[in-house]
């Protein structure tokens, strides 16, 4: 992968992962408000923070091997 396209992959993978903790941020809150009571706000909570570690995984792998992060 060139650097054009690392830069372009970056420039997506944080986009995801904004967009992941804003989900998350309005999941906890719906959570809350049920009073911690709802199995499938918790659910879909966990599903979003795995996905949320997948991505920043995914953004520490692009300067693994050529450092241009």
């Amino acid at each position: 992968m060139d650097d054009d396209e690392k830069g372009k992959e970056f420039l997506k993978l944080i986009d995801d992962q904004n967009t992941a903790q804003w989900n998350i941020v309005a999941k906890l809150s719906s959570l809350i408000k049920s009073e911690w009571n709802s199995g499938e706000l918790k659910t879909e909570i966990e599903t979003l923070v795995k996905n949320h570690y997948k991505i920043t995984k995914d953004l520490n792998s692009l300067d693994n091997n050529n450092g241009i992060l």
